[in-house]
């Protein structure tokens, strides 16, 4: 019994044993070291995202430099602020410097909630 077990495994393990280290291990690249689109292509392609997303309608400004994307302006949804990161990098910015600042939502002083016993 070993032996048929050996020599139905054998043709596999030998298989896998002479593939090259080179084959099995993909090639590391080096990140570009500068962005592929001009500044004014990728202002383009945030402008065309922006007035698409839902984040449009918080009114943020923004201005391209180098590559590095300035985001300006307020929001009371946090995760606009977050998107609008999000957006800048898949639009191909090099680096995003977010000041968008975010707002309370309420104006009235929060309250403790009250548990009836």
């Amino acid at each position: 019994m070993p032996r048929i077990l050996a020599l139905l495994l054998l043709p596999a393990l030998a298989g896998i044993l002479s593939l090259p280290a080179a084959a099995t291990v993909p090639p590391k690249t080096a990140p570009a070291s500068s962005h592929s689109v001009s500044d004014s292509q990728l202002e383009a392609i945030i402008h065309a995202k922006l007035a698409k997303s839902k984040i449009g309608k918080d009114g943020f400004r923004f201005h391209v430099q180098h590559g590095i994307v300035t985001w300006e302006g307020t929001t009371a949804v946090p995760q606009h602020k977050g998107a609008a990161t999000r957006m800048a990098r898949t639009a191909g910015a090099v680096q995003v410097v977010n000041n968008i600042k975010v707002t309370g939502t309420t104006s009235a002083p929060m309250r403790k909630a009250y548990v009836q016993p």
